[in-house]
């Protein structure tokens, strides 16, 4: 009888705990996407990377931020700024150039504890000096370009915007954007050259930043369709047959003479 006991004590243990992983608390959600950051809490993130090289927060919506030591953030800093405005930063050396991560976060709403944890929303990595389009891959283990011509790949004049995978419903929780249970959100990667992208296109393009976040591809479909433009997956083979683009021959003006 005892040994029966104890057996059905075990297996009612088990399921309680399959039910409450099963429930989609956030706590135990890991990352959202493939990019393996997305959703993890601020903990789960130390535990992968280590700890910090330094906190930075961003100045109002401008990109203006303030660069902390990680032992002054937590001794003083932290308690006078909110947590989720500091910014987790991580700097590493590849290939000659100085890549840099940095984390914004997120928390659960509901949660009105002192210490309610912090979620990955976005990773912000910037490149010094800029690198080609084609060397991303290389600088970023977590960025897996699509390889289909037909990915659905955006760009306007100083960014390009990768979609990858499948939509996850989970993901709204670390969306920001009004409406967002009406959409659907997917594992976006987007691009930035400061000084601007050629037309046409090329894997030479000079990119300086590449934020990791989760986005909508409806959304951009439907109401970003005049500054986001479709085109060619630059990371297909589709796109390296393309003949090189004709260079354009500047004419002489002519002058004009009076009859």
């Amino acid at each position: 009888m005892a040994h029966q006991t104890v057996s059905r004590v075990l297996i009612l243990c088990i399921f309680c705990m399959s039910v409450v992983l099963s429930g989609r608390n956030p706590l135990w959600a890991g990352p959202y996407f493939d990019d393996g950051y997305l959703g993890l809490t601020q903990t789960e993130l130390h535990e992968q990377l280590g700890r910090p090289q330094a906190v930075r927060d961003r100045k109002a919506a401008l990109r203006v931020f303030t660069y902390y030591p990680i032992s002054d953030w937590d001794q003083y800093f932290k308690k006078v700024v909110s947590p989720e405005n500091g910014e987790d930063v991580y700097t590493f050396k590849r290939d000659g150039v100085d890549v840099r991560y940095s984390f914004s976060y997120t928390f659960d709403h509901n949660d009105q504890s002192e210490q309610r944890p912090l979620f990955v929303r976005l990773v912000d990595i910037e490149f010094s000096p800029p690198v080609a389009l084609s060397k991303i891959p290389q600088l970023v283990p977590e960025f897996k370009p699509p390889v289909e011509a037909s990915a659905p790949v955006f760009r306007s004049n100083i960014m390009l915007l990768f979609f990858a995978g499948r939509p996850s419903a989970d993901a709204r929780f670390i969306v920001r954007e009004k409406g967002k249970e009406a959409l659907d959100w997917s594992l976006a990667f987007q691009m930035f050259a400061l000084q601007g992208l050629p037309d046409p296109l090329t894997a030479n393009a000079p990119i300086d930043r590449l934020e990791i976040s989760t986005q909508s591809l409806p959304l951009v479909k439907l109401r970003q369709r005049n500054t986001h433009e479709p085109v060619l997956n630059p990371y297909s083979s589709a796109f390296a047959q393309q003949p090189p683009p004709t260079p354009t021959v500047r004419k002489i003006p002519v002058p004009k003479y009076a009859d």
